[in-house]
């Protein structure tokens, strides 16, 4: 028998520690070469570690939250051979969540990114049914002898373990497993529970992404004087437009409200510059910006990112419709760039069909700004002394009372609200 140390290598440049995640692996457990043995995060990106040899696992670096310097030992096997003269294999980024440090507006995200750590409380152990190989969450059928590597972020992996999943048996809908496969798992095997069974306590410690969430919203807090105007918007005409450009296009171009409210705010920006800024309460000097980066808040299995349109003044509805889309995937797929998780100059944090009447999004310092467009409802309203049918939106913003003034975001919402429901006066120059 002898002893191999792996060490952790360098997986990102400028990189001096990283911070342990999730463990896949506990002390005694033997493991092959290349098996999933832990999810490191940087300030960049979230990295699977896995084993460099085949053998017993003797040690781990620490438990989840602590931090590991590159270069120092992460974990020691127990292997058959000598293994010092092999090589420790280069780590490419495997399942990658970008981070930006500077987070947004309403907090919320997915369960915190839990490890398997030494001190890792144990679900209830489920006696299963055999199971059936379910359908993925898309409605696709299962491929038979398909041999893949499971793949899953450490929240997916985390709430696996606590449900006693082997996430193998799980069909995934695109190239990792997410939360949805793990919902359709359980519709397809009602039996994998006990019927009425509680669902087991879970207790997680908050690391990674999740922590980052955590300090970001609670210096936003402790640190700006927020304030919270909401206003009413008659989106009927607009609705009837966007559905002409629907029809004109196809269903694979379908546009959202979003990208016209986004074009509709970059048009009232440049006379409310107070709006698109940052402030840098520690030098006391406001940052005014000529271009709008807008940061569009974006659920991911990970938690909440933001990434950035760079120079959205300067998109057409269809370009932004296209940015919107394809930062959304490359966030929710690990893809996105660290330079397109951070640098914005204004965020919107929108929840769709979710949205609810009102909002009091919290802003995503050192912004002075965050807007909050809340869903779309019909009811009766009052139009040229008769009531009709409207279909209406509230939308939230929430300012830095340092730096906007009621006042000033009052009046850059009603300039939006005036280009909104005179939905021409986005296509004039």
């Amino acid at each position: 028998m002898a002893t191999y140390s792996f060490k952790l290598p360098d997986i990102g440049e400028g990189i001096a520690e990283a911070e342990i995640v999730a463990w896949h692996v506990h002390v005694g457990d033997v493991v092959a070469e290349d098996d999933p043995l832990g999810d490191m995060m940087t300030d960049k990106a979230t990295v699977e570690m896995t084993a460099p040899v085949s053998g017993k696992v003797i040690r781990l670096a620490g438990e989840v939250g602590d931090m590991v310097a590159i270069g120092a030992v992460l974990a020691e096997f127990e292997t058959e051979e000598v293994a010092d003269a092999a090589p420790i294999k280069e780590v490419a980024p495997h399942d990658v969540a970008p981070v930006d440090p500077i987070l947004p507006g309403t907090g919320r995200g997915t369960a915190a990114e839990g490890g398997g750590g030494g001190a890792e409380p144990q679900a209830e152990a489920f006696v299963a049914p055999p199971l059936h190989h379910q359908p993925a969450a898309d409605g696709s059928p299962p491929r038979a002898g398909e041999d893949r590597r499971v793949l899953a972020s450490p929240a997916v992996r985390e709430r696996a373990r606590n449900l006693g999943i082997d996430l193998a048996q799980v069909r995934a809908a695109g190239d990792h497993v997410r939360h949805a496969d793990l919902d359709a798992f359980l519709t397809y095997n009602q039996g994998y529970r006990p019927a009425g069974a509680a669902r087991p306590d879970e207790v997680i410690k908050v690391v990674g992404l999740r922590r980052r969430i955590a300090e970001n919203m609670a210096a936003s807090k402790r640190h700006i004087p927020h304030f919270t105007y909401v206003e009413e918007f008659d989106v009927t005409k607009l609705e009837a437009l966007r559905a002409d450009l629907n029809d004109t296009r196809g269903a694979k171009e379908r546009l959202t409200i979003l990208p016209f409210l986004i074009v509709a705010a970059c048009r009232a920006l440049p006379d409310f510059p107070m709006i698109n800024a940052r402030y840098d309460d520690e030098a006391g000097v406001v940052t005014r910006f000529g271009a709008v980066h807008l940061g569009i808040a974006t659920q991911t299995d990970a938690g909440l990112m933001v990434p950035v349109i760079r120079d959205a003044q300067n998109l057409n509805i269809r370009q932004i419709a296209a940015e919107v889309k394809r930062l959304a995937e490359a966030a929710r797929s690990g893809k996105a760039k660290s330079d397109e998780l951070s640098g914005s100059t204004l965020t919107l944090s929108s929840l769709g069909p979710l949205g609810g009447i009102a909002a009091t999004p919290v802003i995503n310092r050192p912004e002075v700004a965050i807007l909050g467009p809340n869903k779309v409802v019909e009811r009766p309203i009052v139009r040229d002394g008769q009531i009709v049918i409207g279909k209406i939106m509230n939308l939230s913003i929430s300012c830095d009372h340092r730096v906007v003034d009621g006042h000033d975001a009052a009046s850059f919402v009603q300039a939006i609200k005036r280009l909104v429901e005179t939905p021409a006066l986005l296509f004039v120059d």
